[in-house]
């Protein structure tokens, strides 16, 4: 057959499969690349679903950063890795990006065992400058020349992990580049004084010091001269934090567009060779070359596959999902109880708040990437007789662990903490499951956990928390449950108290949260007692010696690590009643559940019919 006249449909982009081949290109060919790999990230995420909204805003600086940069030699750290999407697919995964987020694809954050060129592993967010100074502190004691990048988002830059990385560098003097990437649009809005800082201009001094370092650096690039003269007479309402690097020992540079090619190159070149903590100040646009994107970057912060020429979703519509449960939930208790705050990290959308956001926006806080914080103020305001509703994730609880033992259970103060994505959560893989709040909150005295089998028990349980006085926390599954219809009505449970979903003989099964609809699947089969738990801690007692005393074996079953959980709950328990019974503990096992859709990842871990059927036969056929 005769070659194909076809046209490669990106011409230079099919060209670059690593950094080597990005640096051979003449610097006047980028800005078309940037368009072909913006393209490019359109129509491959339009395909997976993924992160969308924050990589288009990086593409060049993405570009660039590369460009100037001899990775992976020089250590390239991204914060989060939701903006790292264009980073994959010019460091040697262009090929594979079709597999993003499924079973033995490629990561939708950053791995070290994925790539060289990803210097460190991230799936929350902050962590970039601590991580980049380290590495510039081993290489200084192992006499390494090389350059140390961080990049981090302005909504990261709130959290106080990312100041005290910023605190400890000024005083190391070390080579460190720390590129903030502005777009004024974290995953939700940025929220605080820091973002309210990067609009003014605070003293004088300083303003002249950070004006004649930038004039030296950008100066020399075409076409800049006018824009600093402009800058100079407009400095009182440009985004201009200089002040604070400069105090905190860094060389301020910026604000700079994020979206100009040979002005970023040229400015990172010249910041290259200088010596010393400095930082970058680049203004980008979340969503750019995308106009739905940038229309409602939020929405498409995170999407489902869609229409690459409309934004449209594809697939058909859902039920009503857990999220939804609490969302509706919050802002009927709120209705009832002027009483009730709600507070979230930077996660209004994800956790369920806009609608609560609007309806009583005097009663709602976003404190930002600040999960620490987040906890602490709900123990302030609890001080004082308000009662607080944290709505958070369970791999984001984890970052607050001091602040719920120390600042709220030890006080034994009244915060209801909603905890959602419980469990496995799909795509986002490893580093967004909840795998392990039952285990590290039923240790904490004062704590009560509670974890509800479907959508309507969502809702009682979440009400019957937060009408008790004290801490306690509901914990529920990303998604849809069995479908149970909720509640209207503030109706509560009672406390401590599982229930009895189905009598057998021989085996109960007790199950906790989302898993008991796994126990009921299996029940028939076995003719077995189904015990619908609902309260990890306080454990339903009496219902634990009932089940021992009438059946051979009790199964426990949950989606939280076995290590720890609910199933180690009611072996406390029944060793504290001095109750022999054969026992059996199905959960999460003792190592992490790679990506892939929530079945696949319950399936890697063994929470399947199939499993829990088999693992009980063998074990009734052992005693015969």
């Amino acid at each position: 057959m005769p070659p194909s006249s076809e046209q490669p449909l990106y011409p230079l982009l099919e060209q670059v499969d690593h950094p080597d081949d990005l640096r051979r290109l003449p610097l006047e060919k980028l800005p078309a690349l940037a368009q072909e790999l913006r393209e490019y990230l359109v129509e491959v995420v339009a395909r997976t679903g993924g992160h969308l909204a924050a990589g288009l805003g990086v593409v060049e600086l993405t570009i660039a950063l590369h460009y100037v940069f001899d990775t992976p030699r020089d250590r390239l750290v991204w914060d989060v890795g939701h903006q790292a999407y264009p980073h994959k697919i010019l460091t040697g995964r262009r090929h594979r990006m079709e597999t993003l987020r499924q079973k033995g694809g490629l990561s939708g954050f950053l791995r070290c065992d994925e790539s060289e060129y990803d210097a460190f592993g991230a799936g929350h967010s902050s962590t970039s400058i601590g991580a980049a100074l380290g590495m510039a502190v081993a290489a200084r004691l192992e006499g390494i020349r090389r350059e140390h990048i961080a990049v981090i988002g302005d909504g990261a830059l709130s959290a106080g992990m990312a100041f005290e990385a910023l605190n400890h560098a000024g005083a190391l003097d070390m080579d460190l580049l720390v590129v903030l990437n502005d777009n004024d649009m974290s995953i939700s809005r940025p929220v605080g004084a820091v973002s309210n800082y990067l609009a003014r201009v605070l003293s004088s001094r300083f303003y002249n010091r950070v004006r004649e370092g930038s004039k030296q650096v950008l100066g020399v690039v075409p076409g800049v001269r006018d824009l600093m003269d402009r800058w100079e007479e407009h400095m009182k309402g440009m985004l201009m934090p200089g002040t604070l690097f400069e105090e905190l020992g860094f060389n301020y540079i910026g604000p700079i567009d994020g979206h100009d090619l040979p002005m970023l190159v040229q400015t990172l070149e010249n910041m290259k060779r200088m010596n010393g903590p400095r930082f970058l100040h680049v203004v980008t646009r979340k969503g750019k070359g995308f106009p739905p994107a940038e229309g409602d970057p939020c929405s498409y912060h995170g999407v489902k596959p869609f229409d690459p020429e409309t934004g449209e979703a594809l697939g058909g519509g859902e039920g009503v999902s857990y999220t939804q449960v609490f969302s509706d939930w919050v802002c009927d208790a709120a209705e009832k109880d002027p009483r009730l705050v709600a507070i979230t990290p930077a996660m209004c959308e994800g956790s369920g708040l806009v609608r609560f956001s609007k309806e009583h926006p005097d009663r709602y806080f976003d404190v930002g990437i600040a999960e620490q914080h987040a906890v602490t103020l709900a123990a302030g305001m609890a001080c004082d007789g308000l009662k607080p509703v944290v709505a958070i994730y369970s791999t984001f609880l984890q970052r607050a662990y001091d602040q719920l033992i120390h600042d709220v259970a030890l006080q034994n103060l009244d915060v209801t903490f909603a905890v959602d994505r419980a469990g496995l959560v799909g795509g986002d893989g490893p580093t967004h499951a909840g795998a392990f709040d039952l285990s590290y909150a039923r240790c904490i005295p004062n704590m009560a956990v509670l974890a509800p089998a479907d959508e309507a028990e969502c809702r009682a349980l979440l009400q019957t928390a937060w009408e008790h006085e004290g801490p306690a926390l509901v914990r529920y599954p990303r998604g849809q449950g069995p479908g149970a219809v909720p509640m209207e009505g503030l109706e509560t449970l009672p406390w401590g108290k599982g229930e009895v979903r189905r009598r057998g003989s021989r085996v109960a099964l007790l199950g906790f949260g989302s898993l008991v609809a796994l126990c009921e699947a299996v029940a028939g089969e076995l003719d077995a007692t189904v015990a619908n738990m609902r309260f990890v801690k306080p454990l339903d007692e009496t219902l634990v010696r009932e089940l021992a005393e009438d059946h051979e074996l009790l199964v426990t079953v949950e989606e939280n690590a076995a290590m720890g959980g609910a199933g180690a709950a009611v072996s406390e328990c029944l060793d504290r009643l001095g109750i022999e019974v054969r026992r059996l503990h199905f959960g999460l096992p003792d190592r992490y559940i790679e990506q892939g859709t929530q079945a696949e990842q319950l399936e890697e871990a063994g929470l399947t019919a199939a499993e829990l059927l088999a693992s009980i036969r063998r074990r009734l056929d052992a005693v015969g």
